[in-house]
C-alpha cells in the first residue's frame, strides 16, 4: 500500500508523533468503516476506533512487521469489534464446519432470481438499510468475514490473518455468510421485482 511506505516503522516505534498521527489520519476511515459494519453503532465504532489505536501505540515496539501495517491495525480492530459482539452473543455451533450444500437444510429457504432488478434498486437508501440489518443478523464470526472479505475489499489472505484462522475457514465462513444474506435478503428483493413487474 502506498501510505505503508509514507509511514516509517522505526519512526512509529520510536515514539514519533507525527509519524503517529500520520497513521492514525491514513487508517482512521477504513478501521472506522470496519468497525462501524460489524457493530451497527456510530458510538460504539468511534470507541473501537480509540480503543484501536491506544493498543497499537501500546504494543507498537511488539510489532515486527511480519504482516503489513495494515493488517496488524485490522487485526486490532476486528478483535476489539468482535469482543463487543461476544459479549452479547450466545455461543453458537461452529462455522467451520463444510457446508453441505446438496441437502436442502442448508440451502437459503426463498432463493429468489435478482438479475432482473435495476442496479438502482440495489443503491436505494432502503435497500441499504435491508442489507446493513441482514448483516448485524449474522453471528460476529460470519459478520468479521463477511465484512473484512466482501466489504473493505480484503483478500482471502488478509482476512484469515487479521481473523487467526485458515483461508478454508475464511471462505467456508464467507459461503455462510453470503446464503444466510440471500435468504434474508431474499424476500425484500423478491417483492421489489414483483412490484416493479406490475408497474
Amino acid at each position: 500500500m502506498d501510505k505503508e511506505q509514507d509511514i516509517s516503522l522505526n519512526d512509529l516505534k520510536s515514539g514519533d508523533r507525527e509519524a503517529f498521527a500520520a497513521m492514525v489520519n491514513a487508517y482512521s476511515p477504513q478501521l472506522y468503516r470496519l468497525a462501524l459494519r460489524m457493530l451497527g453503532n456510530p458510538q460504539e465504532a468511534e470507541d473501537v476506533l480509540q480503543e484501536t489505536f491506544i493498543n497499537a501505540f501500546r504494543h507498537l515496539k511488539q510489532f515486527e512487521g511480519r504482516s503489513q501495517l495494515s493488517t496488524w491495525l485490522y487485526r486490532i480492530a476486528a478483535n476489539q469489534a468482535l469482543m463487543r459482539l461476544r459479549k452479547n452473543e450466545p455461543e453458537m455451533v461452529s462455522v467451520d464446519e463444510p457446508v453441505q450444500i446438496d441437502n436442502g437444510e442448508s440451502m437459503p429457504r426463498q432463493l429468489k432470481d435478482w438479475c432482473c432488478l435495476p442496479e438502482s434498486e440495489f443503491m436505494t437508501s432502503e435497500a441499504q438499510a435491508q442489507l446493513d440489518q441482514a448483516i448485524h443478523e449474522l453471528s460476529s464470526a460470519l459478520r468479521a468475514a463477511f465484512v473484512l472479505r466482501d466489504l473493505q475489499g480484503l483478500s482471502t489472505r488478509e482476512t484469515a490473518e487479521i481473523l487467526e484462522i485458515s483461508e478454508s475457514a475464511v471462505k467456508t465462513r464467507l459461503l455462510r455468510a453470503r446464503l444466510e444474506l440471500r435468504d434474508k435478503l431474499s424476500a425484500y428483493f423478491g417483492d421489489r421485482l414483483e412490484a416493479i413487474e406490475h408497474e
